[in-house]
């Protein structure tokens, strides 16, 4: 099963809480347990897992790698201007694979699946994809 989500931006660097939206598709398609993958197709942003109870660690993070990679630096070659969006990108990553136990993403307690916009604001889309599990085999 495949479909896409739609995503709108409205900060240059933002984080936001896809977890929902994922549970919901999952329920639609009536997936019990397998794999989901989380896929972000954009070269200026990524998606990943981190804690959804404290809005204060999604700060933290986007203003640590905005530290770490800040916008405009005189090095940067590529004529766009966001050589820093393609670098944090690649830092958090582009693709997430999540177990599926009872129709749920399998996440821990505190934990959530964000969309990582780093060239915002913008409409963007993520791809997910179930792959059922299926009963296990055992080798006579």
């Amino acid at each position: 099963m495949y479909e896409q989500i739609q995503i709108q931006s409205r900060y240059r660097n933002q984080l936001i809480d896809i977890t929902d939206k994922v549970n919901t598709l999952l329920n639609r398609w009536n997936a019990e347990e397998g794999v989901v993958t989380i896929f972000c197709p954009h070269t200026t942003a990524a998606v990943t897992i981190n804690e959804n109870a404290d809005p204060s660690v999604c700060r933290d993070l986007l203003e640590t790698l905005s530290k770490l990679v800040p916008a405009h630096q005189a090095h940067f070659t590529h004529s766009e201007g966001n050589s820093d969006a393609h670098i944090k990108s690649s830092l958090v990553g582009i693709s997430l694979q999540v177990p599926v136990e009872g129709g749920r993403l399998a996440l821990g307690t505190w934990q959530g699946v964000f969309f990582a916009e780093f060239d915002g604001p913008r409409s963007r889309r993520v791809w997910i994809t179930f792959s059922s599990s299926g009963p296990l085999s055992q080798k006579q």
